[in-house]
């Protein structure tokens, strides 16, 4: 069970950006940061989760980790760069996660010039076609935050897994005030739609807070899973 809390408010994560070029309002250039969260599942209090996302020139480090006592973790972590127009160019992904003394393990690697990902899931690999603008299921997030800071959402994001690339579709609905232990937020809430019935993913993002998750939910069938914001360094407006 614990695997599956991690695994699912990892992907949920699974969820930039117009930097400091010139002419551009710096209010809406992508910023590091750090948030901490406690997550549940099924209404439960399971443990305690980060987000931290860290800089050197325009190489950017993405961060997820999550931590349900000495039972179970799981860390991702998203190495990308920004192209001249401030977007996301996908370098390399990484999730290791660990119950009990079980270990698995997922790596993404991007390569544009040879136009191709190379992926590794515990000891199996794949290879496939590279595509322009292909993120990894953390990164997404980033863009996506950083898009409806912008321009909009786009009509779909381009996700790419140890396997595939997939075409992934948000979808903004609306406002929403959320509570948390850190504050009262004004948040936009996003769906992410998924292939499968009865499962859905939604994002709460805070303006105020630069656009982060202040609280993020899964549902899938009967099971639930969630994040909700419990300290923030970083951008605020």
């Amino acid at each position: 069970m614990a695997h599956n809390v991690l695994k699912t408010v990892a992907l949920a994560s699974g969820l930039t950006t117009t930097l400091l070029f010139a002419g551009v309002n710096p209010a809406f250039a992508m910023s590091p940061f750090q948030a901490s969260y406690q997550f549940n599942y099924n209404g439960k209090n399971m443990g305690s989760a980060t987000r931290t996302l860290s800089k050197s020139g325009n190489n950017w480090t993405y961060v997820f980790a999550a931590k349900a006592g000495a039972m179970a973790s799981a860390t991702e972590t998203s190495h990308f760069s920004l192209n001249n127009s401030g977007d996301i160019v996908s370098n390399s992904f990484n999730r290791h996660s660990k119950i009990l003394v079980h270990n698995n393990t997922m790596s993404i690697d991007f390569n544009p010039n040879a136009k191709t990902i190379s992926g590794k899931k515990d000891k199996k690999t794949y290879s496939f076609d590279w595509k322009a603008g292909v993120l990894d299921e953390l990164n997404a997030e980033l863009q996506l935050r950083e898009d409806l800071k912008s321009s909009g959402l786009k009509s779909n994001y381009l996700i790419a897994d140890a396997k595939e690339v997939e075409s992934r579709h948000f979808i903004k609905q609306g406002n929403e005030t959320v509570k948390t232990s850190y504050g009262t937020f004004d948040t936009i809430k996003v769906v992410l739609k998924h292939s499968k019935p009865n499962r859905d993913t939604i994002f709460w993002l805070a303006p105020k807070l630069d656009y982060a998750p202040v609280k993020v939910t899964h549902q899938d069938g009967k099971t639930s899973y969630g994040l909700l914001l419990t300290g923030y360094k970083g951008t605020t407006n």
